[in-house]
């Protein structure tokens, strides 16, 4: 047996950490990498209410809004549009483009909900005056990637489902704040739809998300975490999804494109926001999430150390095969989700993500602005 040195030790603990990234590769990621939604012979179309939500959103409702009228599909369907308490011009511009196109129901409310923070009262309202079972959420912000979305997005409740994981995506534009945006939103989705399809949902996204009208009013809503400013998406799920009730689908034409921040002070508002509502998963989520991101975390100053303190020649070569394999992975994934312009930088944005975890873990324990928009 060998001498337990400092250099030793550190080499196992390298040895430990990559098995677990790469249980993680081949195990969760592999199967969206291979994955293949069900061909269909038949489509099925069934009725379906799309709610929006937004607070002094007037130019995304100018913008997007006609997205989500031209959808292609002949079933029965409502747009259904909360505009929560906006001081801006948001009431006029629906009024203007319902009257041009018609096909828009309008929800003006007109007083706050006391003690229930963020998106959660209006769209609550919004479910209690859908008039379908079917529910497709996405943002003010947000508009479909093409006039097949409401198709793509309604097919897997034909199979059974009660609730579908789609993919929001960002609008590609120049410049470093764009890519890492975008890198941060492909890995966020590269976990929650992999474990989907391992028969552990745990989160989902409301720029594009799906779920039954009963599933929401069965489990009382928003009840249990009406106090938290977030969550109405990504909690929500994490207390309703499990193996049997949830699907994804990520075709490209059922993805949703939104509007990245432009500033780095904003990015950052953004996602400590965001990253504050993941405290308050369920435990076994919990524990699958830190692994990975612990794993993740450590990987890159334990490839250092064992460069320095057991073999360079070693830890390069650990370094080289887990990102060989990573690469092969994400790519795979990237052209799923139609990112394949991010491909070439994944060992950069691999990096990257340390510093990530560095900058947001702090979330977990620092207490929420009561705000949404």
């Amino acid at each position: 047996m060998p001498d337990l040195t400092p250099g030793y030790i550190i080499f196992i603990a390298l040895l430990l950490f990559t098995a677990v990234l790469l249980f993680y590769y081949f195990y969760f990621f592999l199967r969206l990498a291979l994955f293949r939604p069900q061909k269909r012979n038949t489509t099925q179309q069934q009725p379906v209410s799309i709610i929006v939500c937004g607070k002094d959103e007037a130019r995304n409702f100018a913008r997007n809004i006609p997205g989500l009228i031209f959808q292609e599909y002949t079933s029965s369907h409502q747009i259904l549009v909360v505009n929560d308490n906006s001081v801006d011009d948001s009431r006029f511009i629906l009024q203007e483009l319902n009257a041009k196109y018609g096909g828009l129901s309008i929800l003006n409310l007109r007083q706050n909900a006391q003690h229930i923070p963020g998106k959660k009262y209006p769209l609550s309202m919004g479910i209690r005056e859908a008039v379908h079972e079917i529910l497709l959420l996405t943002d003010a912000d947000c508009v479909p990637s093409t006039e097949h979305w409401l198709q793509k997005m309604q097919e897997p409740y034909a199979d059974g489902a009660d609730i579908v994981l789609g993919y929001g995506a960002y609008h590609k534009h120049p410049g470093l704040l764009n890519k890492l945006i975008r890198y941060e939103t492909f890995h966020s989705a590269l976990q929650y739809l992999s474990y989907a399809l391992a028969g552990i949902p745990y989160m989902g996204v409301g720029r594009n998300l799906s779920y039954k009208k009963s599933l929401f009013l069965n489990n009382k809503g928003f009840s249990s975490i009406n106090h938290l400013p977030g969550g109405d998406d990504d909690l929500f799920i994490n207390k309703v999804a499990n193996s049997k009730n949830t699907a994804i689908v990520i075709d490209p034409a059922a993805h949703t494109l939104s509007s990245p921040k432009t500033t780095w002070k904003e990015w950052k508002y953004q996602k400590t926001r965001h990253f504050s509502t993941s405290k308050y998963y369920k435990p076994k989520h919990k524990i699958i999430l830190g692994l990975y991101s612990l794993s993740h975390f450590l990987f890159y100053f334990l490839v250092v150390a064992c460069c320095i303190g057991f073999s360079g020649w070693v830890g390069l070569g650990i370094l080289a095969g887990k990102s060989i394999i990573q690469q092969l992975i994400f790519a795979r994934v990237m052209k799923q989700l139609n990112e394949r312009d991010l491909r070439k930088w994944v060992l950069i944005m691999d990096l990257w993500m340390v510093l990530y975890y560095l900058l947001f873990a702090p979330m977990l324990i620092k207490k929420e602005k009561k705000t949404w928009n």
